[in-house]
């Protein structure tokens, strides 16, 4: 049964856009807004836009360049080499704040486009080490929308819980997998597809990838 109004944090990834399909599952209407956080690899935005134009989404860019003011990361430090976190800590690829900062503009664009429904692709199953990716953070993100704007947002996180093979099995039930394979955007070094295949975000997808073909019996 498809629901009422729906916006999708999108940054034209393969989790976003595994995202943004559910979405269009499930809800009747849907918006994706991305954000524009002085990250080094402007692709990812052109990515989302022709992503959403492709699919008949209505799209928003957000400024948010101080983000990267306030937290510098090899995300938007072109100086800046990508690095695992040592001893429990994340890897220099996490933002301080970044998904606070999304899911609050979100909300508040929500609210204006009478959006009730907020989805995001944050994981806790496969993730870095991130603490805004926690499903305990989400809850909580979602009771303090609901109170600063009095406002009754519903939070959804349809990957939360699954690994990157059941995202691509995800895809591949919602009729997406060659779309996301082809034409999203995780690759640390901007490359469209498959990636580079050797930074941190190309391994973990690549791996689940492989993962899911290899129970269908394809690889």
């Amino acid at each position: 049964m498809r629901k009422d109004k729906a916006i999708v944090v999108f940054s034209g990834g393969q989790d976003s856009t595994t995202c943004l399909f559910w979405a269009k599952n499930n809800f009747k209407e849907v918006v994706a807004v991305s954000f524009d956080y002085n990250q080094k690899h402007i692709a990812e935005l052109e990515c989302a836009r022709n992503i959403a134009a492709e699919l008949g989404v209505e799209h928003h860019i957000l400024d948010m360049k101080l983000l990267a003011q306030l937290a510098p990361n090899a995300l938007t430090r072109p100086d800046m080499e990508i690095r695992q976190g040592g001893e429990g800590a994340p890897p220099n690829t996490f933002v301080d704040g970044r998904n606070m900062l999304f899911l609050t503009f979100a909300a508040v664009l929500a609210k204006q486009l009478d959006a009730p429904h907020i989805i995001t692709g944050v994981c806790e199953t496969d993730f870095s080490g991130y603490p805004d990716c926690r499903d305990i953070f989400i809850k909580s993100l979602n009771v303090t929308l609901n109170l600063a704007m009095d406002y009754q947002f519903v939070i959804h996180t349809p990957i939360m819980w699954i690994d990157k093979a059941e995202t691509w099995k995800l895809a591949d039930e919602l009729g997406a997998l060659d779309f996301i394979r082809e034409k999203t955007l995780t690759c640390y070094n901007g490359i469209i597809g498959d990636g580079c295949g050797e930074c941190p975000a190309c391994v973990l997808r690549k791996r689940g990838l492989d993962s899911y073909l290899k129970s269908k019996n394809i690889l």
